[in-house]
């Protein structure tokens, strides 16, 4: 289902209202992924379960800390996509 274009509404404020929606989304996106990449940085450095101990420990650290951090920046990068969406959803439902 594909919503009903607003009445008015040019090519050209259509365009400018589209990258103003990707910008949107992508800077929540980069706020979750710089909020994952601390949260498993404080993870290895406060050594919460033992893990900054396992990737100081292990033969080749930078591939374990990157092993431990991708995850994380990844799901960080997905949530703030998604809460970035929320006011988009919103206004299209309308």
């Amino acid at each position: 289902m594909r919503p009903e274009p607003r009445p008015g509404l040019m090519p050209e404020a259509a365009g400018r209202d589209h990258r103003r929606m990707l910008r949107h989304v992508a800077t929540s996106a980069l706020a979750g992924t710089i909020a994952g990449a601390i949260a498993a940085g404080v993870l290895m450095m406060l050594d919460i379960a033992s893990i900054g101990t396992l990737v100081a420990r292990s033969t080749d650290p930078l591939l374990a800390a990157a092993t431990v951090l991708a995850p994380f920046v990844l799901i960080g990068a997905a949530a703030g996509a998604a809460i970035g969406l929320l006011p988009i959803l919103r206004k299209f439902r309308r």
